[in-house]
């Protein structure tokens, strides 16, 4: 007895720190705020708007070069000596000088610059699809996380409930060694299972603080989040009907149409690069000398035609290049189309399945209760012996792990199915 007690006072002792520093409880989100905030907030969608913003930027440079443009020149410059006309001694150039002009170029004909003007106005199009593609991921991510702390939380409510049952089974053999009438391995065994279902209890705890803080993570927060709602998930009408709500909703197959859309217009206008380019440029003058050919002030406007008869080859390669590129986003949008319904067929079947899994570990854990309570009266009235009750208490555990790991499943085909067929987010 003395030991028993010294043993209790140090495990008891050892407790206070774990209490101590056990974590506050998670903040709650409910599933429509959580999907919202993982879109406006998770890193990945903030890279993707940034990448809007770039492409913006790369429009802005690309179209810099069609529009007219001022520079500015400054020439200061010191010679040996000032240069003299012969015969007449006259002075044509001072020794130090200084000159400046503003030039004025305009673009008149331009047709290579402005067709890469608007591809690059497609470019952002394409940026803001491929953004809406993350968002689409990014909120199947959120609920798939949603309603992993949801079933993290049935877990332990499993173990929870088996490791309660567990306790008073120990408490009643512990009775029966009082009174006479049980015997010591009754209570070990009952002590057992009761460890065992602790650790149970302490593993899911464990899953389910491991699932509040991806959920956090997804959402942008810097501190793990729980849920506060059942989530209730619609699925699409028909599969035939879904498959091309799919091909007309999805961000992804809407940016690879996207891309393919660029992609012939690049090679589409490569005519551009056959072109001459034809442009003005007015310069007026200044400078602090004048001669017989330079006055001191002026201006001069001339037209300039440049017309590229050979470049090394360079305009053929571009060709080449732009029809491989083409080539490559018309295999990524077929491979994309397959890879969309094989979803959607998978999603369908996973929620018909699921659905019929869920079904039937709700009814195996209604009934391993049901055997439980009655194998635990025949025990109470000496109908049956110890291992029967244990066997019962496990099985009923494991049932009610399956039933909460069906109801998972369940959700997460559902979510499978919406994002397959473009309705979520």
């Amino acid at each position: 007895m003395i030991a028993r007690n010294a043993r209790l006072a140090a495990a008891l002792l050892l407790a206070v720190p774990l209490a101590a520093g056990a974590q506050p409880p998670a903040a709650r989100i409910t599933f429509d705020e959580a999907v919202r905030r993982a879109i406006s907030r998770n890193t990945s969608v903030e890279i993707a708007v940034a990448e809007i913003q770039r492409a913006h930027a790369l429009l802005r440079e690309t179209r810099s070069f069609a529009l007219p443009t001022i520079t500015g020149n400054g020439v200061a410059t010191r010679l040996d000596s000032a240069r003299i006309q012969a015969g007449t001694g006259a002075e044509i150039q001072p020794r130090d000088s200084l000159t400046g002009n503003v030039q004025l170029v305009v673009p008149l004909v331009a047709p290579q610059r402005w067709v890469n003007w608007s591809h690059a106005s497609e470019q952002v199009e394409i940026a803001r699809l491929s953004a809406d593609d993350v968002r689409r991921q990014i909120a199947v991510s959120a609920a798939r996380a949603y309603v992993t702390v949801l079933a993290q939380h049935r877990l332990v409510e499993a173990n929870q409930r088996a490791r309660d049952n567990a306790r008073d089974h120990l408490q009643y053999a512990r009775a029966r060694l009082d009174a006479g009438t049980g015997n010591r391995l009754d209570v070990v065994r009952s002590a057992q299972e009761v460890a065992s279902d602790d650790s149970q209890v302490a593993a899911a705890l464990v899953n389910l603080v491991r699932a509040q803080e991806a959920l956090g993570v997804l959402v942008g927060a810097d501190a793990p989040l729980d849920t506060t709602e059942e989530v209730e998930l619609s699925t699409a009408a028909a599969e035939a009907d879904a498959m091309r709500e799919a091909e007309a909703r999805r961000a992804d197959l809407r940016a690879a149409r996207g891309r393919i859309d660029a992609a012939g217009h690049v090679l589409r206008d490569s005519y551009a690069d056959y072109l001459p380019f034809l442009s003005a440029v007015v310069t007026p003058f200044a400078a602090n000398y004048s001669s017989l050919t330079a006055p001191s002030t002026g201006w001069q406007a001339q037209l300039v035609l440049t017309v590229p008869f050979f470049d090394g080859g360079f305009r053929y390669g571009a060709h080449e290049e732009r029809s491989a590129l083409l080539d490559e986003a018309r295999v990524a949008l077929d491979g994309a189309l397959r890879q969309a319904r094989s979803e959607v067929r998978t999603a369908f079947e996973e929620v018909r399945r699921n659905d019929l899994a869920l079904q039937a570990s709700r009814e195996a854990a209604r009934l391993a209760e049901e055997a439980l309570q009655m194998t635990t009266t025949a025990y109470r009235a000496g109908a049956t012996n110890e291992l029967d009750v244990l066997d019962a208490e496990r099985r009923f555990r494991d049932a009610q792990t399956a039933a909460a790991t069906a109801e998972d499943n369940a959700r997460q085909a559902r979510i499978d199915l919406l994002a397959a067929t473009g309705r979520f987010p």
